[in-house]
Order: C-alpha cells, then sequence, then structure tokens
C-alpha cells in the first residue's frame, strides 16, 4: 500500500530513492502526507521510519513539527521528507514565466516570502496572508533545522527539483534556545584555556547554517586555506562581505572585552578545533584567539600547513609575545595589500 502511495503522490524516482533507505513495506514505517503537528502526533508507538510527502515549505512551525517526528522515532529511525529550496524555486518560476516577467515575479516573491517571513515587524503580516504555506527555504536553513531538531543527515536528493533529504534520529531534543535571524549575531567559539566565547560577526550564511559544520566537513572536506569547498550555507551576499571582511567588524567588541587580542590565532568553532591534533589544540589553550591570524602572514594552503603555521607563530608568541604580533601584523598587512591574499 505504501509503495502505490508513494509513486502516485511523488513519481516513481521518488520511490526508487526512498526504498534504498526504508522498506516501504514493513509494518513499523508511517507515510504520510501532512503539514500538521497533530497527525504526527496521532501515529501510535515508535517507527523505525516516517515518511512525509509534503513540503516542508508549507509547515507553519517547522522546527516543532521536527521534534515531534523526532520523538516519534526508535533510536536511530528514519525520517525522510521533502522540501522545494529557493534555488529549485527560482529555477521553477523562471522556466513558467518570461525572462523579464519572471525577474519581477521572483524580485517581489523573495522580498515577500524571504525578507517579511523573518523581520519581526512584518512576519506577523506574512504568517496572517499566508498561514505559513509555501515558504521560501535555503537548502542550508531546511538541513540545519533537522540537525538543530536532533537528527544526523545521512543524504539528500534533487528529484523533478525537488529536494529529498534523508536524516536519522541520533538524540533526543533538548531544550537550546533557537538561532534568532538578526544580521548581527554571535558565534559559540574555544577561546584562551578552552573557554567557550560568544564571537560577534555580522551574518554571511543562512539562518541555522551553524549546526551543518561536521555535514560539509563530511560532504566536500576541506578548500586551500582551510574553509570549507563548495559551501552552500554562504549568501550571495555574504561571499561580497568577507571579501571585504565587513562581517569581521563586531569582532571589535570581543577585543574590548578582552576575548580577542589584535594578532593570534583564529577563534574556531569546537567542530573545526576537532580536526586539529591533540598537541596543537593544547597549545592553542594557551593563547588568546586574535583578528589577524598567522594565516595572512603565511598563507598556508592545507590543514596540516595551517596547523604547523599556527604551531610556529604561538611558541615563537610564548618566547617574545609584542616582537612577534608585530612582526606577523606587518607581514600579514604586506600579503593582504600587495599581495591581495584572502580568506573567503
Amino acid at each position: 500500500m505504501n509503495k502505490e502511495i508513494i509513486i502516485e503522490e511523488q513519481g516513481e524516482e521518488a520511490y526508487n530513492y526512498i526504498s534504498k533507505f526504508l522498506k516501504v513495506t514493513e509494518n513499523n514505517l508511517e507515510v504520510v502526507k501532512t503539514t500538521t503537528i497533530f497527525n504526527i502526533l496521532k501515529i501510535s508507538g515508535k517507527k523505525a521510519g516516517i515518511v512525509n510527502l509534503n513540503k516542508i515549505n508549507d509547515i507553519k512551525k517547522m522546527n516543532e513539527f521536527f521534534k515531534v517526528v523526532n520523538e516519534k522515532l526508535e533510536d536511530n529511525g528514519i525520517f525522510i521528507g521533502c522540501v522545494e529550496t529557493k534555488v529549485e524555486r527560482r529555477k521553477r518560476i523562471y522556466k513558467k514565466y518570461p525572462i523579464g516577467i519572471a525577474q519581477i515575479y521572483y524580485l517581489f516573491d523573495f522580498i515577500f516570502k524571504r525578507v517579511f517571513s523573518k523581520l519581526w515587524i512584518t512576519k506577523w503580516f506574512y504568517f496572517f496572508i499566508t498561514a505559513g504555506r509555501n515558504q521560501v527555504l535555503s537548502k542550508a536553513e531546511a538541513l540545519g533545522r533537522l540537525v538543530y531538531c536532533g537528527f544526523e543527515i545521512i543524504d539528500e536528493c534533487e528529484i523533478d527539483n525537488v529536494n529529498y533529504f534523508v536524516v536519522k534520529k541520533n538524540k533526543s531534543v533538548g531544550s537550546v534556545k533557537e538561532p534568532r535571524f538578526s544580521i548581527l549575531f554571535k558565534m559559540s567559539r574555544v577561546g584562551k584555556y578552552g573557554k567557550l566565547i560568544n564571537v560577534y560577526k555580522i551574518r554571511t550564511m543562512h539562518p541555522y547554517s551553524e549546526y551543518l559544520q561536521e555535514y560539509i566537513y563530511k560532504i566536500n572536506a576541506l578548500q586551500a586555506g582551510g574553509k570549507f569547498k563548495n559551501d552552500f550555507r554562504v549568501t550571495t551576499w555574504g561571499k561580497f562581505l568577507r571579501r571585504l571582511w565587513i562581517d569581521e567588524l563586531p569582532m571589535l567588541i570581543n577585543l574590548c572585552k578582552g576575548q580577542l587580542k589584535f594578532v593570534g590565532v583564529r577563534p574556531l568553532s569546537t567542530q573545526y578545533l576537532n580536526l586539529y591534533t591533540k598537541e596543537l589544540k593544547d597549545k592553542r589553550k594557551e593563547v588568546k584567539p586574535g583578528l589577524v591570524p598567522p594565516y595572512y602572514a603565511d598563507l598556508p594552503n592545507t590543514l596540516e600547513e595551517i596547523m604547523a603555521s599556527e604551531m610556529r607563530y604561538i611558541k615563537a608568541y610564548k618566547e617574545h609575545p609584542f616582537i612577534t604580533d608585530i612582526k606577523y601584523f606587518f607581514k600579514a598587512s604586506t600579503n593582504i595589500l600587495v599581495h591581495n591574499a584572502r580568506s573567503n
């Protein structure tokens, strides 16, 4: 019965994709097409798998919905759903209308359904008009919400201009405060003595992107300079802000608070720091992170070269703090101003 329902609603290709991860004929599998938490709550017992054939774009209280799905799954249970991302939405609009009309339509569609839905002053009006239906979601936000709600991303695939995701329950949902959508935001980073500090930045990534760092590394690894390859979490305007370091200006707040110094190792997230060797992680605890990292002085390419660069800096700084920071600052300034060194 589940097979017929999935094929009728989503097509043969979607059915074949879902079948790779779940046996659709099993009794301990629930197939629904819903946007309401009520229909998930009606599911009896714990399930090995839940498939929702309705796009999550139509779910008003998305996080609450995902949390209830999480509760209805067994440990390591599978949840499969789908989303029309903003990229796929743009493709659909441009395919449906002539180019001129499509551009105008997409502009107003983006402003109303993407911008108005996030601003606190217009959010109520957006949800009053739409009841939360047909929301514009970035791929990063959709997947990030799932991870935030206790899931691990197993796979994803675009079928008929819709992105299907396969996630596994890997923990019970805690009471972590939901991320804010403000332009200025705080990121948890490891400071001196291994203490976590909140580093201020201008948002250059889609909301909920911070929960995808482990997944991005798993699928893309690192590019030269230690950044993630093909990072779909970064917005178009975010790339521009990063190019000019505008996004890092709020870190001056951390400098004034004494959490950062002007020159020093880059303040890293716990997930990224776990890629480092134990020796370097221990050494990093002895120094305060900085605004201008050794990266701009040495211009390393690989993760191994980045770690070697930071180790050299820390050893030199421990011996001659002031002279080392002056030397690294001028070398970094030369590379930035003369050789156009950038961290993408």
